[in-house]
């Protein structure tokens, strides 16, 4: 008789359990090497977030991947047979994030990837971007060059997956706007001079330079171009849309020109921009804790995965629970059905067909002025 109560209890017991499963999310982060300017903030932002969505409790675990691509996939396939995440996070480093969105698709585990990468058709099966793509970022700054007057530009960028993605992006529409690339070259994340390339560069004699890197790694190529004599603009990527840029480059990245995302400037924004109130809550808040003026393109996007997540997580909710095969792809599929949804960087609108999902409109073209980004002119 007991005995059968003890089963009768500890079928309740699991049953209750089943229905109150945690949700489990594995973030992967560089918090050292090269890109941990990029990732420290994130993280700082993930520190921030609830504890719980839709009644569910959210369990988040951070593994640094030293911005190392063979890291990024160790923690991945941890998170996934070991922790039986729910949903990967990351990375900030484009090499990282290409690398865990083969664990993504092989085990069919939803990404919210922090860096916008590339990936060939169907290979993005269970990978959405939170970052803008770099042709919305590449469009953004083809539009203000040529009110700039730019007709020629130099193209100095990292010789991976970030600098080659961005390369195949802004080439088609430099041409399309008329604008000819006199030169292009390449450096690793871990060089210390561009001494090289930036002579060749500059000797072509372009009305601006193109900057593909992130972090503080942008202030380095960025002082090498200023040390060669080059009187042109310069412009950067989202990448290095984060105070790591002044602080590295000091005056020499003063009046220089940066593509961002609306929580860069949210104060600077028009009352029309949908996510003005939206990036000056993060914004306020982020700062509050970390200190004035400390939040910035990548604390962003950790921002908004919460936000995505607030919405989908009920659709998924719906159709199973966590901890499951079926809930990873209800969650998949909630990210592509969820439909337009405002975030501090824009506005997404994930499809089957679109794991993008921002519009052309969405990139922010900023100046530095005094150390500070500005809404430039």
């Amino acid at each position: 008789m007991n005995f059968k109560k003890t089963l009768v209890t500890l079928a309740a017991t699991v049953a209750c359990s089943a229905a109150l499963a945690d949700i489990n999310i594995g973030v992967i982060l560089p918090l050292t090497g090269p890109a941990s300017g990029l990732g420290i903030p994130a993280k700082n932002q993930i520190a921030l977030w609830p504890t719980s969505i839709a009644g569910e409790k959210l369990n988040v675990t951070v593994l640094d991947d030293a911005t190392d691509p063979t890291n990024g996939v160790k923690n991945a396939r941890r998170f996934v047979t070991e922790d039986k995440v729910d949903l990967l996070v990351g990375s900030v480093a484009t090499p990282v994030g290409v690398a865990i969105a083969d664990v993504a698709l092989e085990t069919q585990t939803p990404q919210l990837a922090l860096t916008p990468i590339g990936l060939p058709a169907g290979k993005d099966a269970y990978t959405f971007r939170m970052p803008q793509s770099n042709g919305v970022m590449a469009t953004a700054i083809i539009n203000h060059m040529q009110k700039q007057g730019v007709k020629t530009v130099g193209f100095l960028g990292y010789t991976d997956a970030y600098g080659e993605q961005w390369l195949q992006a802004f080439t088609p529409l430099a041409e399309k706007a008329g604008i000819k690339i006199v030169g292009v070259e390449r450096f690793a994340r871990t060089d210390t001079s561009v001494t090289g390339q930036a002579l060749k560069l500059v000797s072509a004699n372009p009305d601006a330079m193109l900057i593909v890197a992130s972090g503080s790694g942008a202030a380095m190529p960025h002082k090498g171009i200023v040390e060669r004599n080059f009187k042109g603009k310069i412009y950067q990527t989202h990448g290095a849309a984060s105070k790591d840029l002044m602080r590295v480059g000091g005056k020499d990245v003063e009046g220089s020109f940066v593509v961002g995302g609306p929580v860069i400037t949210p104060y600077q924004l028009p009352d029309s921009n949908p996510s003005k109130k939206l990036a000056i809550a993060f914004a306020d808040k982020y700062d509050k804790v970390y200190g004035a003026g400390t939040h910035n393109q990548f604390a962003g996007h950790a921002h908004d995965v919460i936000v995505v997540l607030e919405k989908a997580i009920p659709l998924a909710l719906k159709k199973a629970k966590p901890g499951t095969p079926e809930f990873r792809t209800a969650l998949r599929d909630a990210f592509e059905t969820m439909g337009r949804t405002v975030v501090a960087h824009g506005t997404l609108n994930w499809s089957k067909e679109d794991h993008w999902g921002y519009t052309s409109d969405t990139g922010v073209m900023l100046k530095v002025v005094d150390g500070q980004f500005t809404v430039a002119p």
